[in-house]
């Protein structure tokens, strides 16, 4: 990895919007049913311990800190339940090697074999492998952890193993950027989840290990900044805040893109969008899980 960048400008808008197309990719394995079955037949059953064991298994046996630390916006009482607990079940190299097999079963189902197969499918990987080249090690431990792993030969999961590196590149940044603006996880997830993106606040407490008080004395914290209304819904101060830390978040993570160049971007945002929408289309996220609830 290296933080090299060509001459051609690549707008913020492009960056993210070829990051929201090749991040499903990535994603979409811990809504699969095939990451809790492969787990579990390995000892780790429980589907907070399953997330955890699979996205902190590049870092190592570490403990329940490290990993409050890198995903931020979980209850630390949760990932101490579960972390380092499920390192006795499975190492993280056995983590890695059903991960990286759950990846492949999942892209194959979600996509079709002539997908997989395809020349467009190699090219998407060639340019995504480009894109994360560029992405920088420093202050990043889930993208610099995910980096030192072996690129995989076959092309749908070298794929899936640059999606990995942009969507942990993008993240890490992204939790500078909260931390510069003042919000811890809680926080951070009421506030996203007020704007009616990502999550429902529901899914967000169950999944995350909120109770509803903690999420409540969150949104009075919230309000005494002026950043939540009475109704908690955001106010202009909290709308101008989610902004800020999302633009902050453009410039962190503009590397990878601004290497690529402009017609790199838009030919990876063209394949990996199309990938995208097979996935999406296949059912690759619960939808009942998004939105304001």
């Amino acid at each position: 990895m290296t933080s090299a960048s060509t001459t051609a400008a690549v707008s913020s808008r492009a960056a993210r919007r070829c990051h929201n197309a090749i991040n499903p990719l990535h994603s979409a394995i811990y809504f699969a049913p095939e990451y809790g079955t492969e787990l579990a037949a390995a000892g780790i059953g429980h589907p907070s311990a399953a997330y955890f064991a699979g996205r902190a298994a590049p870092l190592g046996a570490v403990g329940p800190g490290t990993v409050t630390a890198t995903f931020y916006n979980f209850n630390h009482d949760l990932v101490a339940r579960h972390v380092p607990a499920v390192w006795s079940e499975a190492t993280p190299q056995d983590v890695l090697r059903i991960r990286l097999r759950v990846a492949d079963a999942v892209l194959r189902r979600l996509l079709g074999e002539e997908a997989v197969a395809s020349a467009g499918m190699a090219e998407a990987a060639g340019l995504a492998l480009r894109a994360a080249g560029a992405c920088s090690r420093e202050a990043r431990p889930l993208c610099a952890a995910n980096a030192d792993l072996p690129v995989p030969d076959e092309p749908h999961l070298a794929l899936w193993h640059a999606a990995t590196l942009l969507r942990e590149h993008r993240g890490d940044g992204h939790l500078m950027a909260l931390a510069a603006a003042g919000l811890d996880g809680l926080e951070a997830l009421v506030t996203h989840t007020a704007t009616g993106k990502g999550f429902t606040p529901a899914f967000v407490q169950a999944s995350r290990g909120w109770t509803a008080g903690q999420w409540a004395e969150a949104r009075d914290r919230l309000r005494a900044r002026g950043l939540l209304d009475a109704d908690g819904e955001l106010t202009e101060d909290g709308v101008r805040l989610r902004r800020d830390v999302e633009e902050a978040t453009d410039r962190l993570d503009h590397a990878p893109y601004e290497h690529l160049g402009q017609a790199g971007v838009e030919r990876l945002t063209e394949l990996a969008g199309a990938f995208t929408a097979t996935a999406l289309g296949n059912g690759a996220f619960p939808v009942e899980h998004f939105g304001k609830g």
